[in-house]
């Protein structure tokens, strides 16, 4: 894998993005919004779900009415955080927090498939006597937290503590980022 990620990092397009004085800002910015369109989407879906909010709109209105906004925001967030990797794809292949938001974001979306499936199969039923089973609530609450944490890690990629070249650093770090060590390098450098 790491082969295809420094192949990707040599592109021509890589290089322009990475070395771009505006356009890398640009997409960061772009980044950003379209999260706070798709999070702000998802709040209302879930604050509905969880029975917080929204109890006099039915849950299938509120998904025909918010659903478009959260697919429009999500593509966008997507295609501008693979520019943001595309970009500097090394240092973000092999950084811990991109790695755990790449896995929050993995549970995320199977929350959001059961979601999906249950709401197909029982969501008349919700919407006809307002009553939300407490896995939908529970869904709700995990969707609402896991996505906090998919934007805190994404944030924490910004920060540099487990990068590769911070050698020495433990060796579950450096498992945990695909870094390759040189030990004799570093006890060269501890001898000193």
């Amino acid at each position: 894998m790491m082969h295809f990620i420094e192949c990707l990092a040599s592109t021509s397009w890589s290089i322009a993005l990475r070395e771009s004085l505006y356009l890398y800002p640009w997409i960061e910015s772009a980044h950003v919004l379209f999260i706070a369109i798709f999070f702000g989407t998802l709040l209302f879906v879930d604050l509905r779900l969880s029975g917080y909010a929204f109890k006099k709109l039915s849950i299938s209105e509120m998904n025909r009415k918010v659903l478009p906004l959260s697919i429009i925001g999500f593509i966008l967030m997507t295609f501008t955080g693979f520019l943001l990797f595309y970009a500097i794809p090394i240092r973000n292949y092999q950084n811990l927090f991109f790695r755990i938001k790449m896995f929050l974001m993995i549970l995320a979306g199977i929350n959001a498939l059961y979601f999906h499936w249950r709401m197909n199969q029982e969501g008349k039923v919700w919407d006809s006597n307002s009553f939300i089973p407490f896995s939908m609530r529970c869904s709700a609450a995990l969707s609402l937290c896991l996505w906090s944490l998919v934007i805190i890690s994404g944030r924490m990629i910004a920060y540099n503590w487990f990068d590769c070249d911070k050698q020495p650093q433990s060796e579950i770090i450096n498992f945990l980022t695909s870094c390759v060590v040189q030990t004799e390098f570093y006890e060269a450098l501890d001898g000193i």
